[in-house]
């Protein structure tokens, strides 16, 4: 079960946009991360990577976490919203509900559940 300061630091941590920075402090070494029904992505080292590679593809991330965060002993549901530019200055959106599990105060299991035709870019008006 993780501890409220941890859970709080992770939100914190991924609101202030270090996505790499909270997988690398907040993810077990053999934790997993699945995008709705695909097979899962496992070990830290290839979150990081694959979340960086991400990260690297756009100009600007903001990520916001919607309350209330659901604990039911090890198991975690938070409700993100984030918003992504685009090199080429289009807009994707996102809203999501990430399902985790935790072991103490790392996560071990990641389950992203969203609609996939929300990352259809949006162009900002003029």
């Amino acid at each position: 079960m993780p501890s409220d300061t941890a859970l709080q630091r992770f939100i914190a941590c991924v609101e202030s946009n270090a996505h790499v920075e909270a997988i690398e402090t907040f993810y077990a070494p053999d934790a997993s991360m699945q995008e709705n029904t695909l097979p899962p992505r496992v070990g830290r080292d290839a979150l990081v990577a694959h979340e960086a590679r991400a990260m690297a593809a756009t100009r600007s991330v903001q990520s916001w976490c919607v309350g209330p965060v659901f604990v039911n002993g090890d198991h975690v549901v938070i409700r993100w919203r984030f918003r992504f530019e685009l090199p080429d200055g289009s807009v994707r959106e996102l809203e999501e509900l990430a399902y985790q599990q935790w072991r103490g105060d790392l996560i071990l299991r990641e389950q992203f559940f969203y609609d996939p035709g929300q990352f259809a870019p949006r162009h900002p008006p003029h």
